[in-house]
């Protein structure tokens, strides 16, 4: 897919074409490449822009989970949206991801009409230093997808060194950095969705190992309203990643964003397998 100018990346790679009610056709983008497929963040904005295009759309989207079920492997896909049930309040969709037979992404979405209710933070942002005063990181070739990222850490950032980790000098598994869109791009669900996983999983973190390993399920709940997306424009997001326990093939991974103006943006959990 050639890339235009006056379009961002995000959105040419998540454009889709409508086929039918409830039917969408897009292709792959290189720039969110990552080994076998795209980075995960990637397919949860192609699901979601599926619901956001659709005319029968409520309000924005308050959660979506996304279960990868195998590799999209570069070329053409279709989406099917279906719409489970909706009322005045909130709706539900679920989204299938396919190419050719093969059903590649699947994903629930629940939209909401939100209104003025009581509001109330109960936890806060971590102080830390601006993004302007932190170095941007860059990273090998091989992974395309952080280049369409400006990352800059705070702690935890990532080692990958080939050097594997164990026992007491296993790395940390929390994470804190600043993170946006590269170019800057406005913010809104779509590319809200795709930054909620744009954290380097946590067994690659701790152990500086690459084995084969891959988010099976993933869960975002979007907190912000639509004027407080606008508000934050740009600017970087803060992000938190942790993880609570590795066993069996499987670890946890729970992150929060966070506004420039220490609003809470949007948090999330997801399930990792591992091979090893």
């Amino acid at each position: 897919m050639a890339e235009r100018l006056d379009v961002h990346p995000l959105d040419q790679a998540t454009a889709l074409t409508r086929a039918a009610d409830g039917l969408w056709d897009g292709a792959t983008s290189d720039r969110y490449w990552n080994f076998a497929g795209p980075f995960g963040g990637y397919l949860a904005a192609l699901t979601l822009n599926a619901v956001l295009k659709d005319e029968r759309r409520l309000g924005p989207p308050v959660a979506q989970t996304v279960n990868y079920c195998g590799a999209l492997a570069k070329g053409a896909f279709r989406i099917a949206t279906t719409l489970e049930r909706g009322g005045k309040a909130t709706q539900h969709w679920t989204v299938r991801l396919t190419q050719g037979d093969a059903v590649v992404t699947t994903a629930s979405i629940v939209c909401a009409n939100r209104r003025e209710t009581f509001a109330q933070a109960v936890t806060e942002r971590p102080a830390v230093p601006a993004p302007e005063s932190l170095t941007r990181f860059v990273a090998a070739e091989r992974f395309a997808w952080i280049g369409a990222y400006d990352f800059r850490f705070v702690e935890g950032g990532p080692v990958l060194d080939g050097q594997p980790r164990q026992g007491e000098g296993l790395g940390p598994s929390r994470t804190v950095l600043w993170m946006r869109d590269a170019p800057e791009r406005p913010l809104d669900h779509l590319a809200l969705a795709s930054l909620a996983d744009c954290f380097i999983l946590r067994l690659l973190q701790m152990r500086g190992k690459l084995v084969p390993m891959s988010t099976v399920s993933m869960t975002t709940y979007f907190h912000a309203t639509d004027a407080e997306l606008a508000a934050q424009g740009t600017a970087h997001l803060l992000g938190v990643a942790d993880s609570k326990r590795f066993a069996g093939n499987f670890h946890d991974q729970v992150m929060d964003l966070w506004g420039r103006d220490g609003r809470l943006i949007a948090t999330g959990i997801q399930t990792v397998w591992y091979k090893e």
